[in-house]
């Protein structure tokens, strides 16, 4: 494993000598412009482990993508490689069909402190809620970015992630009234303490994230990737491509539901990903919104 392999990934050429704000955002865009947020392995029978040479060969390697436990766990380690101070945190994801924070930890992220400053960098979220700046961590201050504004409160300890939306005009109207769009402007998405976690922490939701019929994850295949003006995502067999701001307050959505032998070469295409084995697409209707 080596930080050279992983910046010919990301097509990143800058500086890895400061370990500045500036750098940090540069190489966590070049990131998530690169590696998907994605699920496939468990439609296409294969195990997600969190040792890290097993991710770095996925996504560095494989250029495959990863989910949170895999993206921040790779990031983490660049970051730390590069001389940045780094930890882990573990949040608890908002559901929204259930209007509740979920029980389960299941969601890394990675804290970074700059001149005594602290940033939460998440490259492991995906679609409408992948943040495209570090965030620096302080309450009631709204970060506009350009996927819109966020946000993060703090009570008694607890901190919460917010974000507020555009409208959205989508011109395929069958479309409209889609379980995958977001209604409402103002979503939570989710809440986490400053208690550090290390991987060992993600060992069994891992395993539960991709094996439980009540998680999202065996519910819905998930392919999402940031592009310089949006984000593109497959879920199940509905590919989604938005572009953020297309005219004043108002993202762009455009739908399209692919054939099944549509959905590999979308992929490459689309997504740079070619999978090893045979992919069996599923969209179980329910708690993903874009």
């Amino acid at each position: 494993m080596n930080l050279e392999e992983y910046f010919a990934r990301t097509g990143y050429k800058g500086s890895t000598e400061k370990q500045d704000l500036e750098t940090l955002t540069d190489i966590f865009q070049h990131h998530i412009r690169a590696v998907p947020f994605e699920n496939l392995s468990i439609h296409c029978g294969e195990k997600i482990t969190l040792e890290l040479e097993h991710v770095y060969n996925k996504i560095v390697r494989r250029k495959r993508g990863g989910w949170c436990m895999e993206n921040n766990q790779l990031l983490g380690w660049v970051l730390k490689g590069l001389g940045y101070d780094t930890s882990f945190l573990g949040a608890y994801v908002f559901n929204p069909q259930e209007n509740a924070y979920a029980t389960l930890m299941t969601h890394l992220v990675v804290k970074v402190v700059i001149d005594g400053k602290a940033y939460i960098v998440d490259g492991g979220f995906g679609v409408s809620y992948q943040m495209w700046q570090p965030m620096e961590l302080v309450s009631g201050k709204d970060q506009p970015q350009a996927p819109g504004v966020f946000r993060f409160t703090e009570k008694n300890g607890v901190w919460y992630l917010e974000k507020m939306r555009r409208k959205q005009y989508i011109p395929n109207q069958s479309f409209s009234n889609s379980d995958l769009l977001e209604k409402k402007e103002c979503r939570k998405v989710y809440m986490f303490s400053l208690e550090p976690r290390t991987v060992e922490d993600f060992r069994f939701q891992c395993t539960y994230l991709q094996t439980s019929p009540d998680s999202l994850f065996t519910k819905k295949s998930i392919c999402t990737l940031q592009t310089t003006n949006g984000f593109r995502a497959l879920i199940g067999w509905t590919l989604t491509e938005t572009t953020y701001n297309y005219k004043e307050n108002m993202d762009l959505v455009e739908f399209v539901t692919l054939e099944d032998e549509e959905v590999e070469k979308t992929l490459k295409e689309k997504f740079n990903i070619t999978l090893e084995r045979k992919l069996v697409p599923i969209n179980v209707k329910g708690s993903y919104t874009i």
